[in-house]
């Protein structure tokens, strides 16, 4: 049934903004006329959900990508320095680029867009303001993504994430003095 799929059951894969999935199931069911194939995933940090995912749907298949690995993720962070900002001043048109960075996963774009609205948020505190809901709504959901998958791969609490990017950093800086 699997053969000739792109992912088999066990592989951990992003599913859009679900975040991080263990494929457990590729499975046949019926539907209408005919049967299907899905993809079952379920989410490793919202053991109540499960995803079915129909394996000749382009569009929904699209949304599943190949988890990182640790050494993908090393070296990710390490080019975070380097990364620029995707700061957006029209607010509609940064809407709608963030919901597609969200949505494509794509964790360049991720770190990009993170990047500004640190930035961004960190330039509201200096003016006495808050960032704006929608904005503060896009920088949790795209640290929960990132996170998420790191957390998945390298195998640390979702809650020491931080601090681990923050020493692969501060190591490739001390590499390069």
């Amino acid at each position: 049934m699997s053969s000739g799929l792109p992912y088999k059951i066990d592989d951990v894969v992003i599913y859009g903004t679900e975040g991080v999935c263990r494929v457990s199931d590729i499975t046949v069911k019926p539907f209408r006329d005919r049967e299907v194939t899905y993809y079952v995933l379920k989410p490793l940090f919202n053991s109540a959900a499960t995803v079915f995912v129909p394996v000749d749907s382009e569009k929904l298949t699209a949304k599943m990508h190949k988890a990182l690995s640790s050494d993908e993720i090393h070296t990710l962070i390490q080019t975070l320095p380097e990364q620029k900002t995707m700061w957006i001043e029209d607010e509609a048109e940064r809407k709608l680029r963030y919901k597609e960075i969200l949505a494509s996963g794509d964790r360049v774009q991720l770190i990009q867009m993170i990047k500004a609205l640190y930035f961004h948020q960190e330039e509201q505190r200096a003016a006495g303001k808050k960032l704006h809901i929608c904005d503060d709504n896009f920088f949790k959901e795209a640290q929960r993504l990132l996170h998420d998958e790191f957390s998945a791969a390298l195998g640390i609490p979702r809650e020491g994430i931080l601090d681990y990017i923050d020493q692969i950093i501060a190591e490739a800086s001390d590499q390069k003095d």
